[in-house]
């Protein structure tokens, strides 16, 4: 599971979701542990308490993104941590398009959530074609820049996947398994009011004028609502006065909590 390093608030959200109800149904999530969708990928899996594969553009010795030391020890924890360079090989550019046919080469399929044109995401894509496995694409926004290589991907015929249904359907690991069991929401209880706007928050970024219009919130009081709402652990609040659902609130389905 691989994508862009600037991803959206929603490639970020469908792909954490995904890699845990993946990892919940015993599939071991491989990915590059790079910023944006690879770090995410591997949290879902970690988060599902399941198996992450992490495969370095550099050597062992070198955590990359330093940010991500910490990840990099959970993930060899439960997973395994692997390169196929030696000791001291820092992180230059020009290895991490060679890793990409290990982590293409090391799955059953490859999917794809959100790649510019350019991204390093489809060399991953090209990979996975050549060795044999199977391609999956998240379709996005078309007017969003790091939808335009996933899109091109399903045009050109990869698997649109929009569930881990499609995914696990893909890899022909439909028989035998079962629907990942729903998690409680367990919602803290909400006043009425705040149950309107909660209501109205969704994945996609939406400005407070457009949450006020389609809730029952009084203009005097939406703000506080929210405010009660983010603290809560519910909404998050981006910049701008848009807000969206927080990733531990709850997944696509609206009927479980992912954290």
């Amino acid at each position: 599971m691989v994508g862009t390093r600037t991803p959206t608030h929603y490639g970020l959200t469908v792909t954490r979701s995904m890699a845990y109800e993946l990892a919940s149904q015993k599939i071991t999530i491989v990915s590059g542990m790079a910023r944006g969708i690879d770090t995410q990928a591997h949290k879902g899996a970690l988060a599902a308490r399941g198996r992450t594969i992490a495969v370095l553009g550099c050597g062992i010795d070198t955590a990359y993104p330093p940010e991500n030391r910490g990840l990099m020890e959970a993930i060899a924890r439960s997973g395994a941590v692997v390169t196929e360079n030696p000791f001291g090989t820092k992180p230059e550019s020009g290895y991490f398009p060679a890793r990409n046919r290990i982590i293409s080469g090391l799955a059953a399929g490859t999917v794809i959530i959100e790649a510019a044109e350019d991204s390093g995401s489809l060399i991953t894509a090209d990979y996975t074609l050549k060795q044999g496995r199977k391609l999956f694409a998240l379709p996005g926004n078309i007017s969003s820049h790091v939808s335009r290589g996933t899109n091109s991907l399903i045009k050109r015929g990869a698997l649109l996947v929009e569930t881990t249904g499609d995914v696990l359907q893909g890899l022909a690991f439909s028989k035998g398994r079962t629907t990942p069991a729903a998690i409680d929401l367990q919602l803290p209880p909400l006043t009425p009011e705040e149950a309107s706007v909660f209501k109205v928050v969704t994945d996609e970024p939406k400005h407070i004028d457009a949450i006020m219009a389609e809730s029952s919130s009084a203009p005097g009081k939406l703000s506080g609502v929210l405010i009660t709402l983010e603290l809560k652990g519910l909404v998050k609040q981006l910049p701008g006065k848009y807000f969206v659902l927080n990733q531990c609130s709850r997944g696509p389905a609206f009927d479980r909590m992912i954290c």
